[in-house]
């Protein structure tokens, strides 16, 4: 690792601009990196604890679709302090290039430009908003360094039945990238290894000249998406200067061995129900009690989680499930279930195998099943959710999967 006096100067850039049309309803009213998770945490607290754990700690995220509760929640919590230089700040889309919103993640870079004239780094990190990971960006910086890169891409291996959905690498032995395939339909696998490629994580490090030249040089390509798998990292692959920095060699402190690597897209219902059902295993592949890499938020000051009743057939337990403060389980059950800040599970009622946002209340006698039930949804008494697929199905959101998905406010009769 470099030491702190030959440290360059850096900046991130976290991308947090898309629609998440594939996590809807959880994004009806918010951005995707602002949908919440863990019982407290929202999707983008997992890349700006990373960044901030590694010192990275000039931070803009450029956002754009319905952004106000992920502006609200960087104001109220990424307050860092000004008086070492540091920040984390929101940008919103404001038509620097013409009257227009961000034409896709390319774009985003080069209408915030004067960013980077303003800072003049040395090196950028640009970062996906809605991942789940733990990862030091130092070191893969140190590797971009060594090699003398244009840019970095970190990268893990993926089964090949998957890889048409990420940005697919082809690689030489000195770690170049030789060719980079965006969302291909036949991905090249991995040598050797037929039944995997390698595919990109989507997070970047540049230095600063080569972001610049290439997202200037983009804005004027005829037939471009404004993407940055898609056009920046072949553009730079062609002129040879794209390496590719090997995520499972990321030391991560307190981290475990069974830990390293993981990553995981929690851009679709099923990927973000799986995510969060592992958070309540026994032993949870991603660990939010990892202190010595902590996971960052801000909590409000509720009261600590409060269980009531111990009768029988009338007792408040939750059991293999993960409760936040300002919780009551007031003489309901909850099973391998995720309980945000001010739920309230009544008597007589079941929780299986679900997740409910904030100051969900469930009625008495109901039954909530494989469901996830957005903030500030009452379930009234004796209602049923996830035990007829028949009549979810006339009702709710149904992922692939079989999840039961319930929209913020949503009224159920």
């Amino acid at each position: 690792m470099l030491g702190p006096s030959t440290r360059p100067h850096i900046i991130a850039m976290v991308l947090a601009g898309g629609e998440g049309k594939r996590l809807y309803p959880l994004t009806r009213d918010r951005a995707k990196p602002a949908v919440p998770f863990a019982a407290g945490y929202r999707i983008i607290d997992v890349v700006l604890s990373n960044l901030v754990n590694a010192y990275v700690r000039r931070i803009v995220v450029l956002t754009q679709y319905k952004s106000h509760s992920l502006d609200r929640h960087l104001a109220q919590t990424w307050r860092l302090s000004p008086l070492l230089g540091s920040y984390v700040a929101p940008v919103p889309a404001q038509m620097r290039r013409g009257r227009r919103w961000f034409l896709g993640s390319a774009d985003a870079v080069y209408q915030n430009l004067n960013i980077i004239g303003d800072e003049r780094p040395d090196h950028v990190f640009v970062f996906g908003a809605d991942h789940l990971y733990r990862m030091d960006p130092r070191q893969m910086l140190d590797y971009h360094i060594d090699k003398g890169a244009d840019v970095t891409v970190a990268a893990i291996p993926v089964a090949r039945s998957e890889a048409s959905a990420f940005g697919i690498i082809e690689a030489g032995s000195d770690g170049r990238i030789l060719r980079f395939h965006e969302k291909p339909e036949d991905p090249p696998p991995m040598p050797g290894d037929p039944q995997r490629c390698l595919a990109s994580m989507g997070n970047y490090v540049f230095t600063s000249e080569a972001l610049v030249r290439e997202v200037v040089a983009d804005a004027d390509r005829p037939g471009s998406r404004r993407d940055m798998g898609g056009d920046i990292i072949p553009a730079v692959t062609a002129k040879g200067g794209a390496y590719v920095y090997d995520f499972a060699r990321n030391e991560v402190p307190g981290q475990t061995e069974r830990e390293r690597a993981y990553w995981r897209d929690i851009g679709t219902l099923d990927a973000y129900y799986e995510a969060s059902m592992d958070l309540v295993s026994l032993h949870p592949v991603f660990n939010f009690y990892n202190m010595e890499w902590p996971i960052l938020t801000w909590y409000f000051p509720d009261p600590p989680a409060k269980f009531v009743h111990d009768l029988e057939g009338r007792r408040g337990v939750a059991i293999n499930s993960v409760v936040a403060n300002g919780a009551v389980v007031s003489g309901g059950v909850v099973r391998r279930s995720i309980l945000s800040p001010r739920v309230r599970v009544n008597s007589y009622s079941e929780v299986t195998d679900s997740v409910l946002f904030d100051e969900v209340s469930v009625g008495r006698g109901a039954v909530v099943r494989n469901a996830i039930v957005d903030k500030l949804v009452e379930i009234p008494e004796g209602y049923e959710i996830g035990v007829d697929p028949v009549t979810d199905a006339k009702r709710f959101t149904i992922s692939e999967g079989g999840v039961v998905v319930i929209g913020k406010k949503d009224q159920l009769a």
